[in-house]
């Protein structure tokens, strides 16, 4: 793909041509670089060697599935926002997606002005996020037996360097830097994603779980990131 880097990079994942060409023109109509692929593994080679500023991920596709690929390339630190494209209808799909990393999803028959205006909304919504983190400032502390380094966001356990993807730095960063005050869901959704609640806040549950998995002895029975039943949550203040 020849790159202008003044332009937005989307790929879409699709094997329905019907409805690939559809996204590829009202794309293009809206002044995207456009490229696309037809299953999971082309899917995940492209994305791997190429940089994109979204992806549109059919579930349903030959080879790997989209989740299969959504979890994949997450595994492999990419953070390009993914919008599930799914003509499945069961809500544990929708879930999983969300679980499996991709952030937004939509349900096919879709209208395309509604697509459109997911896609530009996860755009700002990211573009929100790595301005916050542009001009994080210096600091540096340790809280619960966790050492946070904002300036270099990183973040060791027990003086061992331990992996967090970006919203999981800014959420954990957020609450341990606020010991005791308690945060709800909506707020977080604001805060860490940049964007208003608008009744979903699933997310930030998913990501609390995979926090908690990753600093607590036992993540069923948390005592650093504490839940406030029908409210939110907090760090413990000691």
């Amino acid at each position: 793909m020849n790159i202008d880097k003044n332009k937005i990079r989307v790929l879409i994942v699709e094997d329905d041509k019907s409805i690939r060409e559809a996204l590829r023109y009202n794309l293009i109509a809206e002044n995207y670089l456009v490229k696309y692929e037809e299953d999971g593994i082309s899917a995940i080679n492209t994305i791997l060697s190429e940089e994109f500023d979204i992806i549109l991920l059919d579930i349903m596709l030959p080879g790997l599935d989209g989740l299969e690929v959504c979890k994949r390339i997450r595994y492999e630190n990419i953070d390009t926002p993914v919008i599930i494209l799914t003509a499945k209808e069961t809500e544990i799909d929708k879930i999983l997606g969300l679980e499996l990393g991709a952030d937004d999803y939509v349900s096919k028959p879709f209208s395309m002005p509604e697509l459109l205006a997911r896609i530009k909304s996860n755009l700002r919504r990211n573009k929100l996020v790595k301005d916050k983190n542009k001009i994080i400032s210096k600091k540096q502390f340790t809280h619960l037996g966790i050492d946070i380094d904002l300036d270099k966001r990183q973040i060791k356990i027990n003086e061992e360097d331990v992996f967090f993807r970006n919203k999981e730095f800014d959420l954990i960063y957020l609450l341990m830097s606020n010991p005791g005050k308690v945060f709800t869901r909506e707020s977080l959704v604001q805060d860490i994603w940049g964007y208003k609640y608008l009744g979903d806040t699933r997310t930030v549950d998913v990501h609390i779980r995979w926090i908690r998995e990753k600093i607590e002895e036992n993540s069923k029975t948390p005592k650093k990131i504490i839940t406030v039943r029908g409210v939110g949550y907090k760090s413990n203040v000691d």
